[in-house]
């Protein structure tokens, strides 16, 4: 039986920990996108421009620096905030799993803002000034309106940020997660059959992508049902 010199299980436990950060982030990269495209689309200028600044400065800088910053900075904030609070020395060790969800949700919002503010504004006009026509408030056009056509405009998009987060969780392996390449590299260095684990890294990778990709298209269909095709 091919068990990777006896480390074939640690493959595995790197493979659960992946899913696991890609699952803990996901649902906070669609809560940044969405209050990223709000901010954006907002009729408040200060909340525009927080947005864009936003976008622009986490898009602008590599995913590895945004992951060492809050795994290092964030943890010196959040222990001078600690300190100030009980007025003694404190020490405070962020998880590195938490920091590398933190830093992929940061990352991945960002992106998922532009995704969501195209699908808000793919919405026809004409369905808005219908539901105000109605007597809907702000709150019932985005729940009714807007919500249920959102999903279906932002699937695609949202599906390619999942398939770069999927293999950007690889990253967080510089602040010892030990996640895929973690793990891989470990079993590379100590059995010395860099190409056995890198490959098997390589596979696992690829069968999630795989997975996650058939998931989203299953979605996409469902959310463009009833709706009639050109």
């Amino acid at each position: 039986m091919f068990d990777l010199y006896g480390r074939g299980w640690q493959m595995l436990e790197g493979g659960f920990v992946t899913i696991q950060l890609c699952l803990s982030v996901l649902p906070f990269m669609i809560i940044i996108g969405l209050l990223g495209a709000s901010a954006k689309l907002s009729s408040f200028r200060l909340l525009r421009i927080i947005g864009e600044s936003y976008t622009v400065i986490i898009r602008g800088i590599p995913e590895l620096l945004v992951i060492l910053l809050i795994y290092f900075g964030g943890t010196i904030a959040i222990q001078n905030l600690a300190e100030w609070l009980s007025g003694e020395e404190t020490r405070v060790d962020i998880p590195a799993f938490w920091s590398g969800v933190a830093a992929l949700a940061l990352v991945q919002g960002a992106f998922a803002s532009e995704v969501f503010r195209a699908a808000i504004q793919s919405i026809p006009v004409g369905q808005i000034e219908a539901a105000t026509a109605c007597g809907m408030t702000p709150r019932q056009i985005f729940l009714r309106i807007k919500l249920p056509q959102l999903w279906r405009f932002a699937l695609p998009g949202l599906n390619n940020l999942f398939q770069v987060l999927i293999k950007d969780t690889a990253l967080i392996s510089v602040v010892g997660v030990e996640e895929i390449m973690r793990k891989a590299a470990i079993g590379a260095g100590t059995e010395k059959a860099p190409f056995t684990f890198y490959l098997v890294a390589m596979l696992m990778f690829l069968a999630f992508t795989t997975i996650s990709l058939f998931v989203f298209n299953r979605l996409e269909k469902r959310a463009a049902r009833g709706i009639a095709r050109a």
